[in-house]
């Protein structure tokens, strides 16, 4: 979904492998990212290569990302 879809105030994405929490405000992420962002690619790219489970294997490293309702 585009940010402009959504009626939250607040995004949450979540690791599911590491549990750390990202939120944004969906005017900030409008703001950086523009209102047609799409909130799937935005929410692993707040999370990308910051993982604290780390494999050494490319296929297996990087979040589990997971979208939460706050």
């Amino acid at each position: 979904r585009c940010l402009s879809e959504i009626p939250r105030h607040v995004l949450r994405v979540t690791c599911r492998r590491c549990d750390r929490v990202v939120e944004i405000q969906k005017a900030d992420a409008v703001r950086y990212y523009g209102k047609q962002a799409i909130w799937s690619h935005l929410g692993k790219k707040l999370l990308d290569q910051t993982c604290q489970n780390r494999t050494g294997r490319h296929e297996e490293d990087g979040c589990w990302v997971s979208f939460d309702m706050p």
